[in-house]
């Protein structure tokens, strides 16, 4: 059957049934006449299988764990139904402490007793871990933000405004050796801001998505991601115009300086909100 019947026939929408099949999670045959995909009945199964295990909000990486059978299903939802445990645990302790706060009203932050809520003062930090993890990588949600994009942007724009009357008619768009070997129309300078909207209209969407499906955190690694993008570009930028008048040769050297500074600077938020592990991890204790 046809994605269309497809659709019709789960309820899904077309770029969904898409996203499966990206991730290997479907494997629909071809039809050698056309080429076109062709949908069985199990792939049909598959798919609504595959979506209610994801409104349960069990990963596309252990989804293709069970589908591969290197993890049961059991152990999937096992894994999944803890995690739902420890959150409801959490939002039901907050939610209970709230409510204490509310039945003593009037009560400011200067006259706030934190023992009067807790008792164990020790052991309700230590429970609350998680929230400190995110205090502690706080570089990590200062350059994951829109006003930082924005930012790159206008600096983008405003360096192309300001060097344009003084750029020469073509200026260099690739380098090797510290030497030009293709040239554009100046007017090319413009084309860093605008690959900076592009980077967050088009490129961001797909970042997120992928990160989404993936584990937890998504949004904030998205956002260091684009900028990241971004902020290339806007060395880039840089580095064509100082280039032109020749203070700067090396392209190389200033994009590998831009990568060790922010992938390390991730990989130590990943560490510490405790996405990666590592044997060394007390390098990155904090």
């Amino acid at each position: 059957m046809t994605i269309k019947e497809v659709e019709k026939q789960t309820g899904l929408a077309r770029s969904n049934i898409r996203f499966y099949e990206k991730e290997k999670l479907i494997e629909p045959s071809r039809d050698e006449t056309n080429g076109y995909r062709v949908y069985s009945k199990s792939d049909v199964e598959n798919i609504k299988k595959i979506a209610y295990l994801r409104t349960l909000g069990i990963s596309v990486e252990d989804i293709r764990k069970v589908i591969s059978e290197k993890i049961s299903l059991q152990e999937a939802v096992r894994k999944q139904s803890k995690a739902l445990e420890s959150q409801i645990t959490d939002l039901n302790n907050a939610r209970v402490l709230c409510e204490k706060m509310l039945n003593t009203p009037n009560t400011s932050f200067a006259d706030l007793q934190v023992e009067r809520y807790v008792a164990e003062i020790q052991d309700y930090w230590k429970s609350n871990q998680p929230v400190f993890k995110l205090d502690s990588v706080s570089f990590l949600y200062v350059w994951s933000d829109f006003i930082i994009w924005t930012a790159i942007t206008a600096l983008c724009l405003f360096i192309g405004i300001l060097f344009y009357p003084k750029l020469p008619p073509e200026i260099p768009v690739q380098w090797n050796d510290g030497a030009a070997t293709s040239l554009a129309d100046k007017k090319m300078i413009f084309a860093y801001p605008a690959v900076c909207v592009a980077v967050r209209l088009l490129l961001r969407p797909l970042i997120y998505t992928k990160l989404r499906m993936s584990g937890h955190y998504a949004e904030v690694i998205t956002e260091y991601l684009t900028n990241y993008i971004c902020f290339i570009v806007l060395s880039v930028e840089v580095f064509s115009i100082l280039f032109v008048y020749g203070a700067a040769e090396n392209i190389v050297a200033v994009l590998l300086v831009d990568t060790i500074v922010f992938i390390g600077i991730l990989i130590i938020g990943m560490v510490k909100l405790g996405l990666i592990r590592i044997p060394s991890g007390r390098l990155f204790k904090g």
